[in-house]
């Protein structure tokens, strides 16, 4: 007795046969944010939860709870809202909202005044977080005691000189690394620092004022100027890109940018008054 074989498409006993085709993640051209949903999901370095990150309106990141809470057990300074993959401050109207990572952080001290239910949020976080730790799957980083870098001469964040406008860098000036996403789907591992290409040049400027406020009493400052770079080169650091990845605009970003504006008052721990010695990554000849 020869048994019939199942029609293609379907299982032994005659049910359909359900094939889920992988959906390629895209970015659409008219979304303000080329970040992928998959670079939007990170880990907390202070407790190792899960967090969001999403740009602000003025460009830089924030790191939000993955899950949606109710509105009215939030207070209202701390309530965002997402619109176009764009994080704004306070509610959107609705019965829900977003909640910013740290007020909820176990390792740090809620930035407003939480009530019974974001204290129970808190330790729900904090057991899963202790949980992380013990397992071995989670190292929390240490907290810093001081702001200031361990050496004067190289400045661990570095303030950039970019289109005229500062930025304080997330690392150092050799240690910035590309936010694209390769063919294997990873982040390119390539710095933004071209080997052989045109490089900044240490200046000594102002502090300058920020946000209508005075200038600083004549305080100079280390700053990695890029002002003398084509604007194309000056718009590929801002974009923190590798100059592999800046000739093909078509490739998603899987992190953010970390470029934060400068500001002289919020950022006084960050500033160096002495050129780095010998001066690193300045141009021989042009």
């Amino acid at each position: 007795m020869c048994s019939t074989p199942a029609p293609a498409g379907r299982h032994w006993d005659g049910s359909p046969r359900i094939t889920r085709r992988p959906r390629p993640l895209q970015v659409a051209g008219t979304s303000p944010s080329r970040l992928l949903r998959a670079g939007h999901s990170g880990r907390c370095r202070q407790c190792g939860n899960r967090i969001d990150l999403y740009q602000r309106a003025d460009q830089r990141p924030i790191a939000l709870h993955p899950a949606e809470l109710t509105a009215a057990h939030v207070p209202e300074p701390c309530r965002w809202h997402l619109s176009g993959g764009i994080a704004y401050p306070h509610g959107d109207g609705s019965t829900w909202c977003r909640i910013p990572h740290a007020v909820i952080c176990p390792r740090r001290t809620p930035t407003c005044r939480t009530g019974p239910y974001l204290e129970t949020i808190r330790r729900q976080l904090a057991v899963r977080s202790r949980r992380l730790t013990d397992t071995g799957a989670f190292a929390p980083a240490p907290r810093s005691t001081s702001g200031q870098a361990p050496d004067v001469d190289a400045p661990a964040r570095p303030v950039v000189r970019i289109l005229l406008c500062r930025y304080l860098a997330e690392h150092a000036i050799e240690h910035i690394r590309c936010v694209a996403q390769t063919h294997h789907r990873h982040r390119c591992t390539h710095p933004v620092l071209a080997p052989t290409g045109p490089a900044g040049t240490w200046k000594l400027l102002p502090t300058g004022p920020s946000r209508g406020q005075l200038a600083l009493s004549d305080v100079l400052m280390a700053v990695y100027d890029l002002s003398d770079l084509p604007y194309s080169e000056q718009l590929r650091w801002r974009a923190q890109r590798c100059p592999t990845h800046a000739a093909a605009p078509g490739a998603a970003d899987l992190a953010l940018a970390g470029w934060q504006p400068f500001d002289p008052l919020l950022h006084a721990a960050h500033i160096r008054t002495r050129l780095p010695h010998p001066p690193a990554h300045q141009p021989r000849n042009r």
